[in-house]
């Protein structure tokens, strides 16, 4: 087991997660974000299915930086109840590995989320 995780996180717009991935790598949150092409989610919302077209963020850091990366998503995003889900890496390549470790920065405190932020999508999930 590594401490290193890749972060899954939807959003609405290509534009929304290129800011949340740029701000997540210019504060060393990140080592690398990927924005995948639209996916289709189809989920339950507020009592109705909903089928929506989203953008997923798949972000590479570290176990220790999770809360921060956490904080930053939820103020940056426009969900009310952004998805942000932390997976861990459980082996991979020591060279990228290496490489996630270097790239980011020491954890630090954390501020506390603002009350009704959540961990799924706002009018998706």
């Amino acid at each position: 087991m590594t401490d290193k995780v890749v972060i899954m996180v939807t959003a609405a717009s290509k534009r929304e997660c290129r800011k949340i991935a740029r701000h997540l790598v210019e504060t060393k949150l990140a080592a690398c974000v990927n924005i995948t092409q639209p996916i289709e989610s189809i989920y339950r919302w507020e009592g109705k299915i909903a089928d929506d077209h989203e953008y997923q963020l798949l972000i590479k850091s570290t176990r220790e930086l999770f809360p921060e990366i956490k904080a930053a998503i939820s103020k940056l995003h426009s969900y009310h109840t952004p998805e942000i889900i932390c997976l861990s890496i459980i082996d991979g390549s020591r060279n990228y590995l290496q490489w996630v470790g270097d790239s980011v920065k020491p954890a630090g405190p954390v501020e506390e989320e603002t009350a009704g932020q959540g961990t799924a999508g706002s009018d998706s999930a």
